[in-house]
Parts: structure tokens; C-alpha cells; sequence
């Protein structure tokens, strides 16, 4: 009884200890629940986005969406990255890769890294990927390259 008497006062001292140093070092509160659904509500809708655009041919000029080689973001493999890439000759971030990407395969033009479009596609990719084991710069395949056979912009 008293050897969990002193466990209980030593865990209740840590958690106070841990609030006060959280609260002490960020400066802020901690989040509220009614904050985390806002949050939460926020990134669903950019990975809704960024589905959007996955499936949009509004990227390239070509006729080709990003799911013609992706499906539903097969073989985008976001939690390898940053990893070096054959195709752009380094180590290449997902950004990167996506903006590759709508240059070469969709013949569109790049968007800049920091833009919503950007973030949305990103975020979708990754979304796809949840769950999966960080791997940067694993170069094995997560998924076998699906070949397109048939659909727009095929030529």
C-alpha cells in the first residue's frame, strides 16, 4: 500500500511537473478539444482538396491526372522521402517530386512548394500512406508502378 501510495504521488508530481514546463516553455495552453476538431476539420478538407486535384487534369495540359499513374496515390510512396531520385539526378523532397511530376508526365506547369494546391497534394499523398513506417530514402516500392491502359490524355 505505501510502495503505491508513493507511486501514485510520484506520478502526479511528474504530470504537474510536465503541465507546467509544456505550459511554461511554449507559452501557450494546451489545446483545447473544441481547437483539435477545428484542426482536425481543417486538414480533412485540404486532403479533400488535394483529392480533387489528384483526379483534376486542371494541373497538366495534356489530359493526364496524377491518379492515371497514382491511383488513389499508389506507388507515391510520401514516407520515403526525402530520397535521392534517377529522374531529377539528387536527393529530391515529395514537393519536388510532385512538381516533377506535373512538368514531365502531365506537361503542366510547376507550382510553387509553399502553395495551397501544393500543400493539398501533399497532404492527400500522405493521408493515402497513413500508417505506413517512416522510410527516407528507401527506394523499394510500397506498392508494384500501376501502367495506365486506357483513359485520358493516354496516348
Amino acid at each position: 500500500m505505501i510502495k503505491r501510495k508513493y507511486l501514485l504521488t510520484g506520478i502526479l508530481s511528474l504530470a504537474i511537473t510536465t503541465t507546467v514546463f509544456i505550459k511554461s516553455s511554449t507559452g501557450k495552453p494546451p489545446i483545447s478539444e473544441e481547437d483539435l476538431k477545428l484542426m482536425n476539420e481543417e486538414l480533412i478538407n485540404l486532403i479533400k482538396k488535394g483529392d480533387q486535384l489528384w483526379h483534376s487534369e486542371k494541373l497538366g495540359t495534356n489530359g493526364l491526372t496524377c491518379a492515371n499513374c497514382h491511383p488513389d496515390a499508389a506507388n507515391s510512396n510520401p514516407h520515403t522521402f526525402p530520397k535521392f531520385q534517377e529522374n531529377v539526378g539528387k536527393v529530391a523532397t515529395l514537393r519536388e517530386m510532385i512538381n516533377w511530376c506535373i512538368q514531365i508526365p502531365l506537361e503542366g506547369k510547376t507550382l510553387p512548394e509553399d502553395s495551397e494546391e501544393m500543400k493539398a497534394l501533399e497532404a492527400y499523398s500522405i493521408y493515402m500512406y497513413r500508417g505506413f513506417k517512416l522510410k527516407p530514402g528507401d527506394n523499394s516500392k510500397a506498392y508494384p508502378p500501376v501502367k495506365v491502359k486506357e483513359g485520358p490524355g493516354y496516348p
